[in-house]
C-alpha cells in the first residue's frame, strides 16, 4: 500500500488554492474548477469543493473547515528561512514560530484559511536526519 494524497474539502477552492500556491510558490494543477492538486515527490495535496463529495455519498460525508485533529506536515530545507519569507503573510494565522522540538525537528505551525493546521519542519538532530534519509517502508 502506498500513501498517495491528502484531500482538503472546502467551500472556497479558489481561496484555499491561492493560499497553498503562495505557500509552495508554485501553481496547482486545475483539471476542473472544483478541484486542484499539487503533486510532490512524496504525495499529492488535493483541494476539492464540497460538491466533489457527491460521488462518495453527498456533502454529509465531510464537513469543510472543520478539521480539529490532523496536521498537514511538509519538510522544508530551512524552516527559519521560510518563516522569514512568510512571517508577515502568516501573522494572523501563526500558531507557533519556528521552535526546536524534542524529537529533533525545527517546526513552524500555522493555520490555512479553513483552519487546518500546517506544520513546516526541518530535521536537524541526527536521529531526525537519519529518519528522512532512509527510503520509505514498502
Amino acid at each position: 500500500m502506498h500513501f498517495t494524497s491528502v484531500r482538503l474539502i472546502t467551500a472556497d477552492v479558489e481561496r484555499l488554492t491561492r493560499f497553498y500556491e503562495h505557500l509552495f510558490n508554485q501553481p496547482f494543477r486545475r483539471p476542473v474548477p472544483v478541484f486542484a492538486e499539487l503533486r510532490t515527490a512524496g504525495a499529492t495535496l488535493a483541494i476539492g469543493h464540497t460538491s466533489t463529495l457527491a460521488p462518495f455519498g453527498g456533502e454529509q460525508v465531510a464537513t469543510a473547515a472543520a478539521n480539529r485533529s490532523a496536521i498537514l506536515e511538509f519538510r522544508v530545507a530551512d524552516v527559519d528561512a521560510v518563516y522569514q519569507r512568510l512571517a508577515d503573510w502568516l501573522r494572523d494565522t501563526l500558531v507557533q514560530q519556528p521552535t526546536t522540538m524534542p524529537w529533533g525537528n525545527r517546526s513552524l505551525l500555522f493555520r490555512d484559511p479553513d483552519g487546518n493546521l500546517v506544520n513546516l519542519f526541518t530535521p536537524f538532530a541526527a536521529d531526525a536526519l537519519e529518519q528522512f534519509a532512509r527510503p520509505p517502508a514498502k
